[in-house]
């Protein structure tokens, strides 16, 4: 597995139009705004199984900041997959450097949803416990508790099913 630059994988990319750039984010996502050429299969669904490359193949896998596509590339990589390329800093950084992009709709990134559902958990806990039963104050410590193991894991279970939700797919 490899790290290439957002500029590396263009580079690349144009030198050889056969190496797929595979973006990991949410349909949504995706739909909002994503690196010209690029084709969607998002991480909450990706298949093994059903990923339409051969194990030999180059293949660039692009997120939206870097931390999606690692864990894809991850996968990519103990499944046996040989030329598997991280795009460092993905949509982000693609777009804040002006490469070419296909805009559609604007959408809320994950991140974004995340931040706002915890936020609102802990609010809702903090003000049950306060005001109707202190058994409340356990929802507050339950969210906490999930955005530490979050933090130190790399892995967000909230954001995995809020990725799920209706207004996340295309």
């Amino acid at each position: 597995m490899e790290n290439l630059t957002i500029e590396e994988s263009r580079i690349k990319r144009e030198s050889d139009s056969s190496i797929p750039l595979v973006d990991v984010r949410t349909p949504a996502e995706f739909a909002g705004v994503h690196a010209e050429r690029a084709v969607n299969h998002p991480m909450e669904s990706f298949d093994l199984e059903q990923v339409p490359f051969s194990k030999e193949e180059e293949i660039h896998v692009i997120c939206q900041s870097g931390g999606r596509s690692m864990k894809v590339c991850q996968k990519l990589d103990a499944a046996g997959f040989t030329k598997i390329v991280n795009v460092a800093g993905g949509t982000s950084a693609w777009q804040s450097a002006g490469l070419p992009v296909v805009e559609g709709r604007k959408v809320m990134s994950l991140e974004r949803q995340v931040r706002i559902a915890a936020g609102s958990l802990v609010v809702i806990g903090a003000v049950v416990g306060q005001f109707v039963h202190p058994s409340g104050f356990g929802l507050s410590a339950f969210i906490g508790a999930g955005l530490v193991f979050a933090g130190v894991t790399d892995t967000c279970g909230m954001g995995m099913m809020i990725a799920k939700m209706p207004w996340n797919r295309a």
